[in-house]
């Protein structure tokens, strides 16, 4: 009977479930009302109404039933995955706990309820209740799948619990799993090879790596584990230090395939450590004469490969390392460079091989060697290649040169003909060896032209001018014409018109990346990270939106990767997807973008429509959930995500100079790494600002909008906590006296927004409007010197704006300084938007508080003559509110007369123009004339779009003030 009822609740519950799987909610919703009318109390029908609900936007009905529901006895699979599900997208993970909890005290021998409960406590990352309910399953079911996750559980609770910086709890917890896995072992019950993984793994964790061998080499492993990777042994091998062993090793490997790099590196650590124990072995390399000997073998073969030529150089560079003369065993280091180069010239990759062996190259040859390398390819100035292999290496001798730095000391003639030269040479190119391309295919001649680009950037910096620039743009598009899918060429073309101040070309080459995943953190700085400073929220808004929903998706399911390890035993994926996660909830870029988001929903025009009404905007406010008293972001564990080797620079790291003399390529950093560290300090201050403006912002506007009296103790001392906070963020900031990145190179990360928020006055505009909120709430006496503090700061920002738009007309060439202006015309726009919500919300609130005291104070007088009274409360409560709506009156008209200068100088901004010597310079080019049009032309439509969409945001704010 029981399983017909079944049959029946499953029958008549199928369309709701066919209905919320194909996203139709509203119908999921009908049809979960008409099974409720039949049967009112049926649980999962509740369940799946509540979930329709939620995914209908209906947040508070849903919550309603679900509460219902959990205070309801439910065992019943069906009705608690639903709830489940209701839970995450609402994100309590830590009530899907407490619900199973309470479903296996109804049900303590339900497995399958006992592994949901598992399961939700792998969500919350609560190992010791994983261990207890794995340990629970194993009993009900002796299965050595829950045996695992309970070793597993143990194991993370060493490695990731609350006592892992604990030797002595790490040290028993490991031992225990050891056991744990040991007590199998004896018994022989041990049958995959996940488990053994996790063993070794346990046995690695515990540096028992003599251990670890042995049952690597074991029966049981080779048993359930034939396939492990070769990569385990070498690990226990070098943590052993039994070096004669790795030499037999990985001289069998290298007989097996020659072109193994990383097996050299590691077959000539052996040998170092071979000669210097003075050990041998039958068959071992224990002298460098016999470790040179058998990498001369493996050059051996009719096949050339690059992987022992690169060992032969990585041994003569430690041979020198360790202060020994490796000239008599190997010849001159020069030597050894110039025959890899005539060996592999042709091949793509050499360039960066002979890259990593430069560094060790002393500073006074290098330029001698890239001159040798250039008479090497047989190409001269007035010659050309003669196929696509000579060309391959004139193109790898041009980049060793400018790594070398041999263009850093050229002057501008110089420089001038090396672009023209090189802009040729990829024209020959693409017509002697460019046709019949795939669409997919790079260009063989690209590289000349990506090298052009980086020597007009050069150019452009000498001269300080834009024309180069442009130029290397329209040369990009030309490429791009001929080979569609080179990523270099619109990297690049991205970081020229992000350094121009052009957001909306930028935008039209980061469409054509398709950019996506996770390359949306790793590579978002190109692009997503600029976006505020381009004035163009039009196109920044659905890129944040797209970003920000990456980040949310991909933590939501990462959490479930966790439990479908657990199910499938693929215990070595665990920690992975555990680092995983941790570096996207603690992305820089993530905490970034999710600020940057909710300022500019406030700010700009899109959150203040021209129909929309102050409550509305309101309800939109309230819908963000901001709440300023708490700090959600682990300031100690963000993590730098970026992935700066994505764009491919061949800019040097030092230069010699023509007196002979080294200096370092970039003024304020040394290295692309110290670059990057530098950087991310600088954004992660930066972070810092921009989220106490938020919380700032957001703490005056709860306490102007607060309609319940018990709460205004509370919204009054956040505020005044963020008030009194805000002039220490400036302070540390200024303290830390950070610099501007240098921009010497096309390649190099632009300056951080820090500094131009430092340079405006958003530190005193906003502790003037967050003073005089204070004083309007409090009631405080003579409220106008507050007002005059903060409209002279109105004042302040749009004489700034004004003034930087004057300055910038006055230029001769309005794209060179395009971008530094533009930030700052954006960032005084932002400071009168946020302040211009703020000060509304004030109004609306005291006019109508305003009204309900005259009203009250009528009924009051009215009384006073009946009864011959006075009413003192009434008329010093009037009073003191006229003061307060009158203050944010004047304020408000001071407010919208800088708002009406601010768009009158938008109205003057000159239009950006390319120049006509440009256009001469590029029909001597022989590119497409359509090239140059469409370049200027979005220069030209990037500026309007620009000043339009300021304005509009300026009209939207003065309307809104107005209407006050």
């Amino acid at each position: 009977m029981q399983h017909v009822q079944e049959a029946i609740a499953e029958r008549r519950l199928r369309p709701i479930y066919d209905s919320l799987e194909v996203g139709n909610n509203k119908k999921a919703l009908q049809e979960a009302e008409k099974v409720l009318k039949k049967n009112a109390s049926m649980q999962c029908a509740r369940a799946l109404k509540a979930l329709a609900l939620l995914r209908l936007g209906r947040d508070d009905e849903s919550e309603a039933i679900v509460k219902a529901l959990a205070d309801e006895d439910i065992c019943d699979d069906p009705t608690l995955q639903v709830m489940t599900f209701c839970y995450r997208e609402t994100d309590q993970l830590d009530k899907i706990c407490s619900m199973y909890e309470k479903a296996v005290k109804l049900a303590p021998k339900n497995e399958e309820i006992l592994s949901h409960l598992f399961m939700a406590y792998v969500r919350i990352n609560d190992y010791k209740n994983q261990q207890t309910v794995a340990l629970q399953l194993y009993r009900l079911r002796p299965k050595n799948p829950y045996y695992f996750w309970a070793v597993m559980s143990i194991v993370l609770q060493a490695l990731r619990g609350p006592d892992r910086d604990k030797d002595a709890k790490k040290k028993v917890l490991l031992t225990l799993a050891q056991r744990m896995v040991d007590k199998l072992i004896s018994e022989e019950k041990l049958d995959a090879e996940q488990d053994v993984q996790l063993y070794i793994s346990i046995l690695q964790y515990q540096e028992k790596y003599q251990e670890a061998l042995e049952f690597l080499e074991g029966p049981v492993c080779k048993k359930l584990y034939p396939s492990a990777p070769v990569s385990i042994k070498i690990d226990l091998l070098m943590c052993l230090s039994k070096w004669v062993d790795l030499n037999l090793l990985m001289k069998q490997l290298l007989d097996d395939n020659r072109d193994r790099w990383d097996y050299y590196k590691i077959y000539i650590e052996t040998c170092f450590e071979l000669e210097d124990a003075q050990m041998s072995g039958e068959g071992t390399d224990h002298t460098m004469e016999m470790c040179h000997e058998f990498i001369c073998l493996m050059m051996e073969g009719t096949k050339k490969v690059r992987g022992p030529y690169l060992a032969r150089l990585e041994l003569h560079r430690l041979l020198r390392e360790r202060n020994k003369d490796p000239v008599p065993l190997l010849g001159e280091y020069l030597e050894l460079l110039i025959e890899y180069f005539r060996l592999f010239g042709d091949k793509t990759c050499c360039a960066l091989d002979i890259k990593m062996f430069l560094e060790y190259l002393p500073h006074h040859e290098r330029p001698g060697f890239a001159s040798r390398l250039i008479v090497e390819c047989g190409i001269s100035s007035t010659t050309l290649p003669q196929n696509k292999e000579q060309m391959q290496k004139h193109i790898c001798s041009l980049q060793i040169s400018r790594y070398v730095g041999v263009h850093s000391v050229l002057g501008t003639e110089h420089l001038e003909a090396l672009h023209t030269a090189l802009s040729l040479h990829y024209e020959h190119g693409v017509s002697a060896f460019g046709v019949d391309l795939m669409p997919t295919e790079i260009g063989p001649s690209d590289p000349y032209a990506l090298l052009a680009v980086h020597v007009m950037y050069d150019l452009s910096q000498r001269i300080k001018a834009s024309k180069h620039l442009v130029e290397a743009l329209c040369l990009l598009q030309y490429l791009l014409s001929n080979s569609p899918t080179n990523f270099h060429a619109k990297l690049l073309s991205l970081k020229v018109y992000h350094y121009l101040g052009c957001g909306m070309g930028a935008m039209k080459i980061y469409e054509t990346l398709d950019i996506k995943h996770i390359q949306l953190d790793s590579m978002g700085f190109i692009h997503c990270a600029l976006l505020p400073t381009v004035g163009l929220p039009s196109i920044a808004k659905p890129l944040y939106d797209a970003t920000l929903k990456f980040f949310t998706t991909s933590l939501k399911d990462s959490v479930e990767y966790l439990a479908m390890s657990y199910k499938f035993g693929s215990f070595s994926k665990l920690q992975e997807f555990m680092d995983f996660r941790e570096k996207l909830a603690n992305s820089l870029h993530y905490s970034l973008i999710s600020v940057e988001a909710i300022l500019m929903e406030i700010a700009e025009s899109s959150f203040v429509g021209y129909c929309g009404t102050m409550a509305h905007n309101m309800s939109s406010f309230r819908s963000m959930r901001i709440h300023p008293e708490e700090d959600k972001i682990k300031w100690d564990h963000l993590t730098d995500n970026r992935d700066l080797a994505v764009v491919v620079r061949w800019d040097p790291t030092n230069v010699t100079t023509a007196d002979g003399d080294i200096k370092c390529s970039d003024a304020s950093v040394s290295s692309t790494k110290e670059m990057a560290v530098e950087s991310f300090n600088q954004d992660r201050e930066l972070l810092r600002l921009r989220v106490g403006l938020l919380h700032l912002t957001a703490a005056c506007i709860n306490l102007l909008t607060n309609r319940e009296s018990t709460k205004d103790v509370r919204f009054s001392g956040i505020h005044m906590g963020l008030h009194e906070a805000w002039r220490g963020l400036f302070k540390h900031a200024r303290d830390a006296n950070y610099k501007p990145m240098s921009d010497q190179y096309l390649v190099n990360i632009l300056p951080s927004r820090l500094h131009a928020i430092l340079a405006l006055p958003y530190e005193e505009t906003f502790f003037a409007l967050s003073d005089f909120v204070g004083c309007v709430f409090h009631g405080a006496e003579n409220p106008k010197s507050r007002a005059d503090t903060l409209g002279e700061c109105f004042r302040s920002v749009a004489s700034r704006l004004e003034a930087e738009i004057t300055s910038h007309n006055q230029e001769t060439d309005l794209i060179w300084n395009r971008r530094v202006i533009q930030e700052r015309v954006v960032n005084c726009i932002e400071i009168l938007s946020l302040c211009s919500f703020v000060l509304v919300c004030g109004y609306e609130r005291f006019s109508g508080t305003s009204l309900a005291s005259q009203q009250a104070t009528k009924k009051n007088k009215k009384r006073d003559v009946e009864g011959n009274g006075e009413s003192v409360i009434g008329g010093v409560g009037q009073v003191a509110e006229k003061e307060r709506l009158v203050a944010i009156v004047d304020v408000l008209k001071g407010l919208r007369d800088q708002l009406s200068i601010c768009d009158a100088a938008l109205d003057s901004w000159k239009t950006p123009q390319v120049s006509n010597e440009l256009l001469d310079s590029l029909a001597a080019m022989s590119l497409n004339p359509k090239v140059e049009a469409t370049v200027s032309g979005i220069f030209r439509e990037n500026h309007r779009l620009v000043v339009k969409e300021l304005k509009n945001a300026i009209k939207e704010k003065i309307r809104m003030v107005q209407k006050s």
